[in-house]
């Protein structure tokens, strides 16, 4: 694990891993961020599934590869928003451009991690391209319902200040205002993955239509009979691992 400051003041926590063999020439670094937390896939600990996942990547392709806790999540302080959140993804990229071994970094998000990656790149350029699978185009669901997301998001413990947030309506329009398809319009030319399941029952494949199409060159992929938890579908990583593989050309 690896701790470092937020711009905004609380400490964020990741996993970061590092091939065990280091060639001479700088290693390509990839940020890899989870999906929403829930009672079903360990809470606040959710971002521990995709540890294997960073270990793979390190170890077989030989690139710097970091697990983000947001904050909330893991050992990081803080509390939820997806405001915050998308800066935790950049802070993230900072951390990984500080790293002197490290040339490049891509983002790799699921679910919301990849619409949180694709926000956080469109004013980034130094962010190589973005993965995004079974990521939503917008939030606008959130807004039907806030006060009731966020004591959903209490009681999985990534809320945890009493009194948090100030302003309900605040936090909402914060979400209504993220759009994806705008986010990977901004990203392109840069290289952009695309990629959802076809029996997705909590996003609708038709988001990832609407983000790839929004970036006019991005790789859609469409995995038949696969869910929304492509973390665990072994032909989503295939993909996932062989668009990252193809990255590396990218490097100067």
């Amino acid at each position: 694990m690896i701790c470092w400051q937020a711009a905004d003041g609380p400490k964020l926590a990741g996993y970061l891993a590092l091939p065990d063999s280091r060639r001479m020439r700088a290693l390509p670094g990839v940020v890899l961020c989870p999906g929403f937390p829930s009672s079903d896939n360990g809470g606040s600990r959710a971002a521990e599934r995709l540890y294997p996942l960073a270990d793979r990547i390190a170890q077989s392709m030989e690139w710097a590869a970091l697990v983000l806790n947001y904050r909330g999540c893991g050992d990081s302080e803080g509390d939820f928003s997806l405001r915050a959140w998308a800066d935790d993804v950049c802070s993230a990229v900072d951390r990984m451009n500080e790293m002197e071994q490290v040339e490049g970094v891509w983002l790799a998000g699921f679910g919301i991690g990849g619409a949180l990656a694709a926000y956080a790149a469109r004013d980034d350029p130094r962010i190589r391209g973005v993965a995004a699978m079974g990521s939503p185009v917008d939030f606008d669901h959130w807004g039907l319902d806030p006060s009731g997301a966020v004591e959903y998001a209490r009681s999985l413990g990534i809320i945890t200040t009493p009194g948090f947030p100030d302003s309900i309506d605040s936090w909402a329009e914060a979400a209504r205002s993220m759009r994806i398809d705008r986010c990977a319009a901004d990203i392109a030319p840069r290289p952009m993955l695309v990629l959802h399941g076809s029996d997705d029952r909590e996003v609708s494949p038709l988001d990832a239509r609407v983000i790839a199409d929004a970036h006019g060159d991005a790789g859609l992929r469409i995995i038949s009979g696969a869910g929304h938890r492509l973390h665990s579908d072994p032909r989503g990583i295939a993909i996932l691992l062989g668009w990252l593989d193809s990255q590396i050309t990218l490097i100067p």
